[in-house]
């Protein structure tokens, strides 16, 4: 199961319009079909915010939303502790409650989550101050993350 990130899914709205890649929205659409390709609340009400017509398109398309349950709210409590992050204050230059909650997703519904936020080259010191790809990486969390790009590579899906 792929759990996208709004980042991914409005990377992929904006770099490939439907009406010139219609093949990739019709697969995108089928995946979402199967259930191979869900979301969190959290991550469809930033697309939707974002760019309301991509989120129209998932609902069209009935994206399986993900709710917040209560072992994902315990879930990203724990990396929120692992990054260091105490109380509220979380850092411009790192992740956010909502990242944490998409994080936490993908790994209670042991998905590889698809996020294109900036990859930081060389981890910074301090955890705080990371994004979502890189705090999937830490050991204590360990969740696949990749971005749209290498979604779609992955899937030798060819498009005509």
């Amino acid at each position: 199961m792929q759990v996208f990130d709004a980042s991914s899914m409005i990377y992929a709205w904006d770099n490939y319009p439907m009406r010139q890649f219609p093949g990739l929205w019709e697969w995108l659409a089928a995946q979402i079909g199967e259930d191979s390709l869900v979301m969190p609340k959290v991550a469809f009400e930033e697309v939707k915010h974002k760019t309301p017509e991509c989120a129209e398109w998932l609902k069209d398309n009935e994206i399986h939303l993900l709710d917040i349950s209560n072992e994902i709210l315990r879930e990203a409590m724990r990396i929120k502790k692992v990054v260091g992050i105490v109380d509220d204050n979380y850092n411009s230059k790192g992740v956010g409650e909502n990242d944490l909650l998409i994080i936490a997703t993908a790994k209670v519904h042991v998905g590889q989550l698809v996020s294109d936020e900036k990859r930081q080259m060389k981890q910074p010191d301090n955890p705080i101050n990371r994004k979502i790809p890189a705090v999937c990486d830490m050991g204590e969390v360990c969740v696949p993350c990749i971005n749209f790009i290498e979604f779609f590579k992955r899937s030798g899906k060819i498009f005509r």
